[in-house]
């Protein structure tokens, strides 16, 4: 039978501790955040501007505050479409063309690979927790202020 040193499984766990909160901290990493507001309403949108930062968008998050989202910038009109892989929160996104009008809003659930599309080329998405965008009366039309811009 092999003996190990008995400070050996505390450094095996520490070590272990020590990665999973340091690949937890990761994913919650933020990006730059831009105010844009929606009528009254204000929003802090993380900004997704790379191909890296969309494709991480707001996988793993645990929370978001109800004011809190994130503006994924395609940088020119594209026909888009999302899924929910390894997101673990609700969301609502709206499709959003280059003027800022809202073109669709889609209920998206955790965890999934569904596609929610743009119903027409968009520039940005916004992802918001579910049922944002209908409590706040924002629909197909609305439209949002602030949006990046390149």
């Amino acid at each position: 039978m092999l003996k190990l040193p008995p400070s050996l499984p505390r450094l095996l766990l520490i070590s272990s501790l020590t990665a999973l909160v340091a690949s937890a901290a990761s994913a919650q990493t933020k990006l730059p955040v831009k105010q844009l507001t929606a009528g009254i309403y204000v929003i802090q949108a993380e900004v997704a501007a790379n191909d890296a930062d969309r494709q991480q968008g707001l996988m793993m998050r645990s929370k978001m505050a109800s004011n809190e989202g994130m503006v994924f910038d395609f940088g020119a009109p594209a026909g888009v479409c999302m899924w929910m892989k390894n997101t673990l929160i609700p969301l609502s996104v709206a499709f959003i063309d280059g003027e800022g009008k809202i073109v669709n809003v889609e209920d998206m659930q955790p965890q999934t690979t569904d596609s929610h599309c743009a119903q027409k080329v968009v520039r940005y998405a916004l992802e918001m927790n579910q049922g944002w965008f209908k409590q706040k009366g924002i629909k197909p039309g609305s439209k949002i202020d602030g949006l990046p811009l390149r």
